[in-house]
């Protein structure tokens, strides 16, 4: 029943905000481009998450392509930005994610499933019917409707949002996404009412409950600031939130004003200690280099979970 009322989204897609309302089983395709097919990059074990995510194996991360956001700065670029991949049935789909969790991965992680959320739920559904035991990790880009939220009640085990913007201007000009702080407090308000607000472990690896990701941008501190505020003021600073340090800037916007270099360890530190000063205690924090302009910096970095700035 929740599948057919996710698949029968397609046929006039609100599937995100942009609601371009398109019918997608016929082929007319919206912003992202896609019709009603699954089509994935790779899909492989991942050391590079958050240490109760990629645990000792790994997360069974699944990257998909395109997206419903084209941030211009995009450190994925290459996938999300693209439309080539490889072209999956449901039954397919079902598969990989049983393969991932063959080879140890402690979960599966779907990367950007928003526009292709309802075949993946179906392919979820079938997976699980088949032996996947492992937990779901909905990876998304805080870009979402929340009334397709709500229909993934039950389903998702782990949500894994981006909390990009808390301006408004800056998620239309970086991201062309209008309204993002509201649609995306609004779903992470119904993804915490699912999970809980926090991160339930075993064996020190997540098992349910949620992280909410922001990527600190150069020059745009008050962003993020914006959104700590948010989250403090609108949801619970229980709620565990990854601050990371590993923006990068691609061919697009290395002449950027702005993003046209990586953060400096000051203005991370900045962020950091806001959160700290705000009562944030769960948090995923990553070191940063000091040369802001370093090409060679490790965007797999490890994680650390600190409750203080002594490690910077």
């Amino acid at each position: 029943m929740i599948i057919q009322s996710l698949l029968d989204i397609y046929t006039s897609c609100t599937l995100c905000p942009r609601a371009c309302r398109v019918d997608r089983t016929k082929g007319e395709l919206g912003y992202c481009r896609l019709p009603a097919d699954i089509v994935m990059d790779c899909a492989l074990a991942h050391q590079g998450e958050e240490p109760p995510l990629s645990g000792t194996h790994g997360a069974g991360t699944i990257f998909l392509s395109s997206c419903n956001l084209r941030c211009i700065y995009c450190q994925n670029y290459q996938i999300s930005h693209s439309l080539r991949g490889q072209s999956k049935t449901v039954l397919e789909l079902a598969k990989v994610m049983l393969d991932l969790q063959k080879r140890g991965c402690h979960n599966v992680e779907p990367v950007t499933p928003t526009h292709q959320a309802p075949l993946i739920m179906e392919a979820l559904c079938m997976a699980r019917a088949q032996g996947l035991t492992v937990p779901f990790v909905y990876n998304c880009g805080g870009y979402e409707n929340p009334d397709v939220i709500r229909l993934l009640d039950g389903m998702v085990d782990i949500y894994l949002p981006d909390f990009k913007y808390g301006l408004e201007e800056d998620g239309r000009l970086f991201s062309d996404a209008a309204q993002y702080p509201k649609y995306a407090m609004a779903s992470i308000q119904e993804m915490v009412r699912q999970v809980g607000d926090d991160l339930k472990l075993e064996n020190g690896v997540a098992v349910s409950g949620i992280i909410i990701r922001h990527l600190v941008l150069p020059g745009r501190l008050e962003n993020s600031m914006a959104v700590l505020k948010l989250l403090k003021e609108q949801l619970s600073t229980n709620v565990p939130v990854s601050l990371m340090s590993q923006y990068t800037p691609i061919s697009a916007v290395k002449s950027h004003p702005l993003l046209g270099r990586r953060i400096t360890r000051k203005e991370y530190k900045h962020i950091l200690d806001y959160a700290i000063n705000l009562g944030f205690e769960n948090l995923f924090i990553q070191q940063v280099s000091d040369n802001a302009m370093n090409p060679d910096f490790d965007s797999k970095t490890p994680f650390e979970k600190s409750g203080n700035t002594d490690e910077q």
